[in-house]
């Protein structure tokens, strides 16, 4: 039948498989649970017909034998009496009845046949969705345990990084003060070179005066001389 066709795919679901493939497992698992309600609602009402059907079928079949038996106690009634042909009648139509009969069997068998399968295609739905409605929340609760653990897992990430930045900044402070230092270090050199210049700048004072004192004595000896 088409319904069985339909629905043999939900048969073999395998809910737990497909919430291993979710990209987002809380979004997924309501989603999920929509659909099944959808097609548990589509299979319910195909079970209740189906299982009409069935006990359609039995009726029939039941009320089919119970003429054949009523038409075989006419029969022996007519026997008993002397009426040949009336019995010949009602053994007639026993006869006709009983090939109805093996029609109607085969229509309840097949009936039977489709409402154990539709049954069991509702139980194992039913069975589904009880199932994921009551792991339902534990599993949107670990999804949620996951999603934060990601959250503390990318801040982490972050305090390395400005763990790094920060050992950065010290260097460059290291660098830094030590430049100061050699500066400090070229100014004291500086200064100590401004003092020696003086000192040199003295000498050549000291050294002119003593210059003169000897040009004064020439010029004497000259004068001497008569030069």
């Amino acid at each position: 039948m088409g319904i069985i066709t339909r629905f043999k795919d939900i048969m073999a679901a395998n809910i737990n498989a497909l919430l291993d493939k979710c990209e987002d497992p809380e979004k997924m698992i309501d989603q999920y649970l929509r659909n099944l309600e959808q097609d548990f609602s589509k299979v319910k009402a195909e079970t209740a017909a189906i299982m009409a059907e069935e006990k359609s079928a039995k009726r029939k079949l039941d009320d089919c034998e119970a003429e054949m038996a009523k038409m075989g106690e006419y029969a022996k009634k007519a026997v008993a009496a002397g009426n040949d042909n009336e019995a010949r009648r009602f053994l007639s139509k026993k006869a006709e009845l009983a090939e109805k009969q093996t029609v109607l069997s085969k229509n309840y068998a097949m009936a039977c046949e489709n409402s154990a399968k539709m049954r069991q295609m509702h139980d194992k739905l039913a069975e589904d969705i009880a199932s994921l409605k009551s792991r339902r929340d534990m599993l949107k609760a670990k999804a949620r345990v996951a999603e934060t653990q990601k959250r503390m897992n990318g801040l982490g990430s972050g305090m390395e990084s400005a763990g790094s930045n920060l050992a950065a900044f010290d260097r460059m402070e290291d660098k830094v003060n030590k430049m100061l230092d050699e500066a400090d270090a070229m100014n004291e050199l500086n200064a100590g070179s401004r003092e020696d210049s003086l000192e040199d700048l003295a000498k050549k004072y000291d050294t002119d005066g003593k210059t003169s004192a000897v040009d004064d004595e020439l010029a004497a000896l000259k004068a001497e001389l008569g030069m």
